[in-house]
């Protein structure tokens, strides 16, 4: 059952009057309740472009009616329902409820903690009180900083800035995570227990990830890669099921 499904997608991004970059070109997509996957292509393909629409921080473009080529309208369907022209406070609802998110540069709030960083999603939500600081809490130690919770950014390592990060897109439990480019910037022990913690929650909780991903390490740990190039997909892989790398347990420090 797909949870997440795009028809006809596109994006063009106005550089300056004369400029423009078509980073999608007619997109379709189809990921399963469930599934573990990557979105891989070279720089300029548009998978950022793609995961930012999947995860409604951009809308796609509508359909101008000028050209033959451009197809009918663009859907994207969450677990069925067509938000490819919902509001911006729709779409800020759904993100915050049903959805969570992982960068390469962790962006988290340096002036904060680590649990103040996870509260922010609550608070995101609607979720307050000891309500909130429970699911927080929680949320830590589920990736092991269960003791790292009053620390800021500046006193953690790389690898436990991306952990805060996946306890902050985890803390809502929500259906679908997003993640970025998240091991971009952790070396491979640190970006192989990032790549357990995402298998973890997978199987254990159901949740759908997606991954992009320009590191094959990361493809070969996922259910299905998914490989772009020039604003279309150009291979939709495998559907789960089929054999896979299995990921090699890695402990995660307490």
């Amino acid at each position: 059952m797909a949870i997440l499904e795009g028809r006809n997608l596109r994006k063009t991004y106005r550089l300056s009057r004369n400029n423009t970059v078509e980073a999608l070109k007619g997109v379709e997509i189809s990921i399963d309740k469930g599934e573990m996957v990557a979105i891989m292509g070279p720089s300029g393909s548009g998978k950022s472009t793609l995961m930012h629409i999947l995860g409604l921080l951009h809308a796609p473009d509508p359909v101008s009616g000028n050209s033959l080529s451009d197809g009918p309208a663009p859907e994207l369907r969450l677990a069925g329902e067509n938000v490819a022209a919902l509001s911006d406070n729709a779409r800020t609802r759904i993100r915050a409820r049903r959805m969570g998110f992982v960068f390469q540069d962790f962006n988290l709030v340096p002036t904060l903690t680590a649990l103040e960083n996870v509260l922010l999603a609550c608070d995101y939500a609607g979720i307050k009180g000891k309500v909130a600081k429970d699911a927080a809490v929680e949320a830590l130690g589920l990736v092991g900083l269960a003791d790292r919770g009053g620390h800021k950014p500046s006193e953690l390592s790389g690898g436990e800035q991306q952990r805060v990060a996946i306890a902050r897109a985890l803390v809502n439990k929500p259906e679908i995570i997003l993640a970025d480019e998240p091991t971009g910037n952790l070396d491979s022990d640190r970006s192989a227990e990032v790549l357990a913690l995402f298998r973890q929650f997978n199987r254990e909780h159901g949740q759908t990830i997606v991954l992009v991903t320009h590191d094959s390490e990361v493809g070969e740990a996922c259910d299905r890669v998914i490989k772009m190039r020039d604003g279309r997909i150009r291979d939709a892989g495998q559907r789960a099921g089929t054999p896979v790398m299995a990921i090699p347990a890695v402990a995660v420090p307490a």
